[in-house]
């Protein structure tokens, strides 16, 4: 096998190990909304390639019209920049749309540690109209908690009560 190099700002190396490397830089990315997450934990990085000569990020907004897009635009750009890639394209795909079912196992449980209750079950078995009974106070673990409004602190989130400790928490929706 042939290994095909690409020169990139500082580097000349085969571009699958480019394309490894560019990834796990991205990977450090965090979301501006909710910092205990990366893009890759949210599933918004969507791919990583070679294109015209130079680095293309696909990323996937979570929801049309996502304030936080231009800002992680930005960062990926920084982010490459500063670890020698010059020649950097952040491209957004809109189709298929995001949905929570490609949060990662790890952001879930980041979400849950930061006090947001996140998404439970699948995106396509869930109403968006039907509150979500059942959830766990991500405080003192009571299920014995209810819906106050359907949207939280971002459109993502409802807000929710425990009962028991009285505390409001986030719940990040199926979306």
């Amino acid at each position: 096998m042939i290994a095909v190099y690409e020169t990139t700002g500082l580097f000349a190396e085969p571009v699958e190990d480019s394309i490894k490397r560019v990834r796990q830089v991205l990977e450090q990315v965090s979301d501006p909304e909710i910092p205990v997450l990366t893009i890759a934990d949210l599933g918004i990085l969507r791919d990583v390639r070679w294109h015209d000569g130079r680095i293309q990020a696909v990323i996937t907004p979570t929801y049309s019209g996502c304030p936080a897009m231009q800002t992680i635009e930005q960062d990926i750009k920084t982010v490459l920049r500063e670890n020698g890639y010059a020649e950097v394209e952040v491209k957004t795909q809109i189709s298929p749309p995001w949905t929570t079912d490609w949060l990662s196992a790890a952001g879930k449980e980041k979400l849950l540690k930061y006090g947001i209750v996140p998404p439970a079950g699948s995106a396509s078995r869930q109403s968006l109209r039907v509150p979500v009974t059942g959830l766990s106070c991500p405080r003192c673990q009571s299920a014995d908690t209810e819906e106050i409004s359907r949207f939280g602190s971002t459109p993502c989130k409802a807000l929710y009560r425990c009962n028991d400790c009285l505390e409001p928490f986030d719940y990040f929706k199926c979306i």
